[in-house]
């Protein structure tokens, strides 16, 4: 009795299991009610049924069957014929027959007999699990896709789907006739119909018909279960599948990658206007009309579809991402209409600044531009240029705060009218602390956050170790310059000269040495992981290809984004620098500063002493020993030499007209030098090679940020290859533009434009570079380059090299600062030292730190008003000796 009784609480047991995951409506109340019977009074009363096994033929005959059999303590026997069970009732036994051929004459008798059939993989499994036998009233072979609940879309063929249906149910699955969120898997033979867009919608896997036979090719498999992630990605149905692409408006390179992908996402690529194409892919940002009517069985769509497609693993809705022709703009009116040949000189150079006012209108100082243009040409009406009511002297005068000084829980910054300088560093400051805040809130929320979010649709895009070598301490760092952006935000509100901006960076020393070092350390990591990961990856390369195309980004790659904390310490550095040169003696921020400048030197020490790139101090070092005069503190770890530029100089603010400039742009100035006239003395490098003297002449090192816009001016007969910078020095109410004309083929102009716009707004912590660029008429500017070597621009750049010496000669005040050069420049170079390092403290072999640039005072970054000082006080004194 007591073997009975367990049998039969077996029996119940594997009711109960079966119950939890099979199809509530196969349950037989008849056996129910066997079962909940023997918890009554009147169990010794009712008889009691037995659990035994009949291994039919080929199953008797398995060693491990019977042995898993014994483990689970259930009877068995042996038969080769199923006659003997007469009509399979007996009011005894409840007979499991175990089959090894699912297709055999045997199985179909049993079957339509409606008795209990279960394969040899159920039991080897239930054994291996400590388990009962599992009930089910269908036949049971393997426990593959138990669990699973599947829909099937798109098949036309009842046959088809009658045989996919059975082998389902075989492998423990569950078939659901209508679709909905409990549907585990969709198994498509189309990829139309409402199934399989709600499909893509919830994320559901959709997968091939041949997922079904293959999971059944490995039925005898115990462990095998068909929703394993590889197995089921041999299977899903690819996003393109059944699709014709092509492709309008990308470059070569880039029509070919996505022609590439397309292959691999189980499409086909198509010219423009097949007829069999399926999906017109447009680049919105270039195709402005379509070259064609496209019929109406033909999806345009933008490239988002595209890349959308890819990164959830299934074709996207078309509707959300059709192509609309874009409305026509206005004509807008060019610079070139301001004509500035009028006979007043004065008016002409009050429209010059007015023009060069409006194109460095503060308001262009935010990051995240509402809307990028497709073009980084700009055109400006007469309107735009007369109207300054936007220029921060403007604003200024009104009493108005500049955009990115507003704060909309808090009064407006009050203006004084007579901004110092001291006011002026502090207001950058700030707005490259709230630019560079929102270059980290982007990266987080653009791309952290969604790689981070659970039930993402095809699964995670990157696995959690992947995610943490790319962000890194990016949260960390946001938190921190949050707190200092606030605190600024705070003391701009409520400007005075005795406020104190270096207690700030004091009380965030600590925090940022916390949070900078692990990120910057692995930063070369970084890089690597988002390589490796877009190259191994399609959905994250389609990831990319969608967040990096968005306007917070600028155009610009994850990669480049990240770089910004790498560059932010030493930008605030430079910074505090000048603050501290600002401010006055007596002022309680003075020693503050210096304390902060110290601290963050400190931190950047801490940072770079394992970041030192040999190479790139090489290339500075060479451009300190060719550049007579140069600062010494263009030294610095964190710099490197980007471009070299042969120029002429195309107006007489900088240097003379016609002279030989050469701009050496670094990551974050701008070193201009012209060419010397006559050469003298000779170098030697730290470590003893001989050098040969230098070739430039130095004069100026411009910090990036003063920069303020890029013209492009337009090619002409009389103007070729010439472009302008817009400058603003800080203690400068007006601006300043520096003409230049490129004298070398490479870079192309385009190229070199673009280049120095990207890292001027890398420096001022500014997405959207492309937006720095103007493109304007040379007459606006009063720039040509039509005489530059014509014989009479020769002999008049000639007479004017004349006229100076003269006017030097016969100068009494003339102070003897260039003979002392000269002399000690002869000294140094007998004893075999440089002259540039001669006052120096450290050695030359050795490299300088990160925090150089902090540490050493120079003039020379903020000499631009100097040099103008300089330039009309010679005028002066050159026209009083000649009267």
């Amino acid at each position: 009795m007591a073997d009975n009784s367990m049998l039969v609480s077996d029996a119940g047991k594997s009711l109960l299991a079966d119950s939890s995951v099979l199809d509530s409506k196969i349950a037989e109340t008849s056996k129910e009610t066997i079962f909940t019977g023997s918890t009554s009074d009147h169990e010794e009363e009712m008889p009691q049924i037995v659990t035994r096994v009949a291994l039919v033929q080929e199953a008797g005959k398995h060693e491990a069957l019977l042995k898993a059999l014994e483990e689970i303590k259930v009877p068995y026997i042996k038969t080769e014929s199923v006659e003997e069970f007469g009509d399979f009732e007996s009011p005894e036994f409840e007979t499991v027959f175990v089959i090894a051929d699912f297709q055999d004459s045997v199985f179909n008798k049993l079957y339509k007999a409606d008795c209990r059939i279960l394969g040899p993989p159920v039991v080897l499994r239930c054994a291996q699990k400590g388990e009962p036998l599992p009930f089910s009233c269908r036949p049971l072979y393997c426990a593959s896709m138990l669990n699973l609940v599947l829909c099937f879309t798109g098949f036309r063929k009842k046959e088809e789907l009658v045989k996919l249906v059975t082998l389902v149910h075989h492998m423990g699955g569950i078939i659901r006739k209508d679709f909905s969120s409990k549907v585990t898997h969709l198994v498509a033979n189309s990829i139309q119909g409402d199934k399989f867009r709600v499909a893509v919608s919830l994320g559901t896997p959709i997968m091939k018909t041949e997922w079904i036979y293959k999971a059944w090719e490995r039925r005898n498999e115990i462990e095998f279960c068909a929703a394993d992630e590889e197995f089921r990605n041999e299977f899903k149905v690819p996003p393109f599948q059944d699709c014709m692409l092509s492709f309008l408006g990308f470059s070569d390179e880039e029509r070919a990658n996505m022609e590439e992908m397309t292959e691999m996402q189980g499409g086909q690529y198509l010219s423009v206007g097949d007829e069999r194409c399926t999906h017109l892919i447009v680049e919105e940002n270039t195709v402005k009309n379509l070259p064609f009517e496209p019929p109406k069985t033909l999806y345009v769509v933008k490239q988002e579809w595209f890349w959308g497609s890819i990164q959830m693993d299934a074709r996207a809705g078309e509707p959300m991402y059709l192509f609309s022709k874009p409305e026509s703009p206005g004509l807008k009116k060019s610079v070139s209409q301001l004509s500035l040949n009028t006979p007043n000189s004065n008016r002409k150079r009050r429209r010059l600044r007015e023009t060069l006012a409006q194109l460095t209108r503060e308001t262009d100082m935010s990051p995240f531009p509402p809307r990028k243009r497709p073009s980084a040409e700009h055109s400006l009406s007469i309107g735009s240029l007369l109207d300054i009511s936007n220029t921060p002297e403007s604003s200024a005068a009104n009493g108005e705060t500049p955009i990115s000084c507003a704060k909309p829980s808090k009064n407006s910054t009050p203006l004084h009218s007579k901004q110092s300088a001291r006011w002026q560093v502090a207001k950058e400051l700030y707005q490259t602390e709230s630019n560079y805040v929102d270059i980290l809130t982007t990266i987080i929320q653009l791309f952290q956050v969604p790689l981070e979010k659970e039930g993402q649709l095809g699964g995670p895009i990157l696995a959690q170790e992947e995610i943490k070598a790319i962000f890194g301490s990016i949260p960390d760092i946001l938190d921190v310059h949050t707190k200092i952006k606030e605190d600024l935000e705070d003391l701009m509100i409520t400007w005075a000269e005795s406020k104190s901006i270096g207690n700030i960076y004091l009380k965030y020393s600590k925090d940022l040495l916390k949070t900078y070092p692990p990120f910057v350390n692995f930063f070369e990591m970084s890089k690597e992981t988002i390589a490796k990961c877009e190259k191994q990856k399609p959905r994250f390369h389609a990831f990319l290809k969608i967040n990096q195309a968005k306007p917070e980004c600028g155009r610009q790659t994850l990669a480049e984004l990240l770089i910004r904390p790498v560059q932010r310490l030493p930008s605030v550095a430079l910074l505090l620098n000048d603050l501290r040169k600002h401010t006055a003696e007596d002022n309680p921020d003075k020693g503050i500063l210096e304390r902060a400048i110290e601290s963050l030197k400190e931190v950047m020490t801490h940072i770079n002493e394992d970041k030192r790139k040999t190479e790139a101090q090489r290339q500075i070092f060479d451009v300190v020993y060719e550049v007579d005069g140069c600062p010494a503190n263009l030294l610095s770890s964190h710099r490197s030499l980007v471009q070299r530029l042969e120029t002429v100089a195309l107006g007489d603010d900088i240097c003379d007209r016609g002279e030989q400039v050469t701009l050496f742009l670094f990551n974050d100035c701008l070193e201009i030098a012209r060419k010397r006239h006559k050469v003298i003395g000779v170098f030697k490098s730290p470590h003893g090679h001989t050098r040969p003297p230098a070739s430039l002449k130095h004069i100026v090192l411009m910090p990036l940020s003063q920069i303020k816009k890029v013209l492009d001016i337009r090619e002409t007969e009389d103007c070729r290859k010439a472009f302008a910078l817009v400058v603003r020095p800080p203690t400068e109410q007006n601006n300043l533009l520096f003409s230049f004309q490129m004298t070398t083929e490479e870079p192309a102009k385009e190229d070199w434009l673009k280049m120095l716009c990207r890292h001027v707004a890398n420096t001022i912590c500014k997405a959207d570079a492309e937006n720095l660029i103007y493109t304007t008429d040379p007459d606006s500017i009063e720039v040509n380059t039509k005489d530059m070597d014509s014989t009479l621009s020769k002999a008049s750049r000639a007479i004017k090299k004349t006229s100076k010496k003269v006017t030097r000669a016969f100068s009494f005040s003339k102070t003897p600062r260039r003979a002392l050069r000269r002399a000690i420049m002869a000294h140094s170079s007998v004893e075999g030292r440089s002259p540039s390092l001669t006052n120096e403290s450290w050695s030359g072999s050795c490299l300088t730190s990160t925090s150089s640039l902090a540490g050493v005072s120079s003039p020379s970054l903020v000499s631009l008003p100097s040099i103008f000082e300089k330039r009309r006080h010679t005028l002066s004194r050159s026209t009083t000796h000649l009267i």
